[in-house]
């Protein structure tokens, strides 16, 4: 895909180093991830999979100038690309782009989101997160030598991250993925919601955002408004 704008200029320092701090996580969990970039009016969407949440994680930044563009790019590159703190800090080169993997082409609808009722303050998901690591350690910790393998792990680990929170549909692996990239905040008025739309649930938090279909949702597109607010 060609883009006609070759570089950006970020509002701020500090959009281009929480940019870096996203970008730094991603490749955490995979050295060789992609990232989908979406561009409107001043605002920078970046879109993001970590393989171990089977997540999307979506994180904004303000841009200096309006542009419009929107493609895939190696997360790497585009770390690499983003300028240090400093003296001109805030301008960014965009990497040449790459083949998207699959995700990249299946992203949450752009309208209709609705926050909805029921999910726990960000002290109660810090809470469940805790508990659950817990639960974790002490069930691998009983595994019979013999059923130590990565299957059985994986097994316990699907059974704890897929349970959902209180009453609502969202899946602990959802506030674990925003715990792990940054996303939440242990101070006991950090602003946390949970958003729908159609097959879609939304974890939105000042500093991003989670996103993933309904248990046994199948099918549909759609791109996700670009928009400061994660």
């Amino acid at each position: 895909m060609t883009v006609s704008v070759q570089s950006l200029r970020f509002a701020d320092a500090r959009e281009a180093a929480d940019l870096a701090a996203f970008l730094e996580r991603l490749l955490h969990y995979d050295r060789a991830a992609a990232v989908r970039l979406q561009a409107g009016g001043g605002a920078l969407a970046v879109f993001g999979r970590p393989p171990s949440f089977d997540v999307l994680a979506i994180r904004t930044a303000r841009l200096a100038e309006p542009h419009g563009f929107d493609l895939t790019v190696s997360a790497g590159d585009l770390l690499e690309s983003l300028p240090a703190e400093g003296p001109g800090a805030g301008f960014g080169a965009l990497p040449a782009p790459v083949t998207g993997p699959p995700w990249a082409g299946v992203l949450p609808p752009r309208g209709g989101w609705r926050e909805r009722p029921g999910l726990p303050g960000p002290a109660a998901l810090r809470a469940a997160l805790t508990a659950a690591v817990t639960e974790f350690r002490a069930r691998d910790e009983a595994l019979p030598e013999g059923r130590r393998t990565r299957a059985e792990r994986d097994r316990i680990g699907h059974d704890i991250w897929s349970r959902t929170l209180a009453d609502t549909e969202l899946p602990l692996r959802a506030v674990h993925a925003a715990q792990s990239l940054g996303f939440l905040r242990a101070a006991p008025d950090f602003p946390v919601a949970l958003l729908t739309t159609g097959s879609w649930l939304r974890l939105r938090t000042p500093y991003g955002s989670i996103a993933l279909r309904r248990a046994g949702a199948t099918g549909g597109l759609g791109n996700l408004a670009v928009s400061v607010n994660g």
